[in-house]
Formats: structure tokens, C-alpha cells, sequence
């Protein structure tokens, strides 16, 4: 089959490599239909995430056809079309047993990695290195799915791919940003990013019903997307995100901030920038927290900051002291999204959002190439790519 792989920092490729089959009786493989380049891909791609070795698969949204199947599955059969969440669950263990699939116990054999790391770890992953399973990854005609009936959801004929594509990570991970962090009436929220997880994250936002919602990011076309759906907006290139948000609100500023950026933030001080490219280069700190040390300044006293952009190790510069205080409540982590699939796919179905908005490439993996420099430079107003294999 035809797949993209990594060929190192910054250089991807599209390869003939070996078909997936059924390794355990619980497995499905599943031609993909459609498959989507993440956000945190671009992470593997400039190198940041460890462990990513040359011919890895990579992507992890992705969804298609099943075409083969093991013994074991009960919930689903060949032909079926369904959508694959990015993280793998065991359904049994203590975690996912409350719905925290993120955290699995028992789909990342490369465990002891991520412990050494951070004390333990969560679950394998699609496509996303050596450190969560080296599971082949969905920018491919084909892929191996373990535990199918845990983590599939089948979809119905009458909506095609492009509105719930999403439903496979970031529409979940925008959602779970402000959800986690109490997000409802009354509430006035501002997410930094407004790429593909930032869009979700204002759209998840608005449906919870924040009284206002504030998208920040230096991009004009994404900061337009993000008013379409109903944001107001700040340019970074152009305005200090704190004195804005002071005038905005008041005084007031907004009690919950989402950080939909992450490791590789730009930020709007140029000393700021240097500082943090130096020390990662140096390999004195390993991520560039540019977005977050600005949600938790900018965050109202006794609020709460969410973390939906991908960290891997070590920030500098953090302010604990401001986070300590104002009280604020910071959450985190990978997207339980099996959690939220059904619930979001009715709001889908209901036409209270259309998750398409946001594509702005589409194409084949032979086009896989191009689209990796396009979205990590934001070539040509490029938010989402989309590839159909």
C-alpha cells in the first residue's frame, strides 16, 4: 500500500510499505477513505517528539471502510464505515472504565519510556512515535485498528466524510478544552490559536453558551474564520493581548483561557522569541510556552486555564507565581475522545455545526508533501488539509 512516512526533521514522503493485517482477534483493518494532517503532527515533523523513527506511518485522523476482521469484534463488520479515535483504548482497564481512555493502562507497550519521562503514561497512539506503541499511523490506504470495539463509531451514509472527519480528534480536543474547565452561561472565554483545535475550542465555547468568546492569533485569515462563527478578535501582529483584553472586558478579563497552540508557540515579544528558540536549540528547555505564559496572565483571578496544545517535557520561564496567585485552576492533557463522539456527532447531525468550515486543502498523499510545509509555514491561508488515499 501507499503510505506517508518520516524521513526525518522536517521531511516526509510517500512510500510503499507492507499491508496491515489482523494481529489479534480484536483488531479490524479499515481502508481509509480520508485522512487529515494534525497539529501535533507538525511536532514529529520539526522534531520535537523523540522516539519518531525514519519509514514511521504517520497521522492519526483518519477514517474509512472496514475490509477485514477478527474473531473477537462483535460491534461491527466488513463494509461498515467508521471513525477511528487518534488514542487506543483496552475499554476494560480503571481509566477507561471512566471514560478517560486517554490514560489506558494497557495499549502502550512502550510504557516504561513515557514513565521515565513523567512519572507514567498514558496510552498508545496512532502514528505518533515510539514512545506511545509505534502504531502505524492513517495517512495510508490502510490501516490495523486494535480493540475495534472499544474505540469505533459508525457513521451514517447520509453524512460524508468531510463534516465528521473531525470527530476523530480535534473536534473532540476543542470541545474538551473548555468543557474540562467548566465552560457555560455567563462565562467570558479567550483561546490562543486560532488553527484547527483553536477553532473548535471557540465554536465547543459558543455551543456551551459563553457570553463571549475571544480568538488571539497573528494570522488574519484564521483570525476571520474564528469571527464567522461568532468570536471577537484580537490580531497579535498588531495588538498586546493583555491591554486588549483588559479594554475588551472591562477590566474584568476572561475567566476561562484555553492554550490551542502548545510546543512550537510564536509570541508577540521578539525578545520573548529568541529567548525561547536559543534555550530549545541549546536543548536547555524542550518546548516554547509563549501561548501559555499569556493565557495565564491574561486569565481573571479565581478562573481557570486549559491546555489542549501538545507539550512534550520541559518549559522555562513559566509564572507559577501569577497562576499561584490568582488562583487558577490549570487542566490538561490527551483528548479522551471516544468519550465525546457520540454526543458531538448529534450536534453534527442536528446542524448546529458544520466541522468542514475549516478545511482550506484538499488532496491525495501524493500531495501529503507539499500540504506538511504549507501548514506548518500557513502557506496560502492553509488552516486543515485534508487527503483522501
Amino acid at each position: 500500500m501507499r503510505a506517508l512516512t518520516f524521513q526525518g526533521t522536517g521531511k516526509v514522503q510517500v512510500d510503499t510499505v507492507d499491508d496491515p493485517t489482523i494481529e489479534e482477534t480484536t483488531d479490524v483493518v479499515i481502508r481509509v477513505t480520508s485522512t487529515a494532517i494534525c497539529g501535533s503532527d507538525l511536532h514529529l515533523y520539526d522534531g520535537f517528539i523523540p522516539e519518531v523513527r525514519k519509514g514511521d506511518v504517520l497521522g492519526h485522523e483518519f477514517m474509512g471502510e472496514i475490509v477485514a476482521i477478527g474473531k473477537g469484534v462483535g460491534k461491527h463488520k466488513v463494509g461498515d464505515r467508521v471513525l477511528v479515535p487518534f488514542n487506543i483504548a483496552c475499554g476494560n482497564c480503571d481509566f477507561c472504565r471512566v471514560d478517560a481512555f486517554s490514560l489506558c493502562e494497557n495499549t502502550n507497550p512502550d510504557h516504561e519510556k513515557v514513565e521515565k519521562l513523567y512519572g507514567q503514561s498514558g496510552g498508545g497512539m496512532f502514528g505518533y512515535s515510539h514512545l506511545f506503541g509505534g502504531y502505524a499511523g492513517g495517512q495510508a490506504e490502510l490501516v490495523r485498528v486494535p480493540h475495534a470495539d472499544v474505540g469505533l463509531l459508525a457513521v451514517p451514509e447520509s453524512l460524508p466524510d468531510e463534516k465528521v472527519l473531525f470527530l476523530t480528534d480535534i473536534f473532540p480536543t476543542g470541545y474538551q478544552a473548555v468543557e474540562q474547565i467548566g465552560t457555560g452561561p455567563g462565562d467570558i472565554v479567550a483561546v490562543w490559536g486560532a488553527g484547527p483545535v483553536g477553532q473548535f475550542a471557540v465554536r465547543s465555547a459558543l455551543m456551551l453558551g459563553a457570553e463571549r468568546v475571544f480568538s488571539l492569533d497573528f494570522e488574519k485569515g484564521r483570525l476571520a474564520l474564528a469571527r464567522e462563527a461568532g468570536a471577537e478578535t484580537i490580531d497579535l501582529s498588531e495588538q498586546d493581548s493583555y491591554a486588549s483584553l483588559m479594554e475588551l472586558t472591562v477590566g474584568k478579563l476572561p475567566n476561562r483561557c484555553v492554550d490551542a497552540v502548545g510546543m512550537e508557540a510564536h509570541g508577540a515579544s521578539v525578545i520573548g522569541n529568541v529567548y525561547d528558540r536559543v534555550k530549545t536549540t541549546l536543548m536547555m528547555e524542550t518546548d516554547r510556552p509563549n501561548a501559555l505564559r499569556d493565557a495565564i496572565m491574561c486569565c481573571r483571578k479565581g478562573g481557570a486555564v486549559s491546555i489542549p496544545g501538545v507539550y512534550a517535557g520541559l518549559v522555562d520561564k513559566f509564572p507559577i507565581g501569577a497562576a499561584f496567585g490568582k488562583g487558577l485552576m490549570l487542566r490538561g492533557g490527551q483528548t479522551n475522545t471516544r468519550a465525546y463522539m457520540d454526543r458531538l456527532l448529534k450536534r453534527i447531525e442536528a446542524g448546529e455545526i458544520d466541522p468542514s468550515v475549516i478545511i482550506t486543502h484538499r488532496g491525495t498523499l501524493e500531495d501529503g508533501p507539499g500540504f506538511y510545509e504549507s501548514f506548518r509555514d500557513k502557506r496560502s491561508e492553509c488552516v486543515k488539509c485534508v487527503m483522501t488515499p
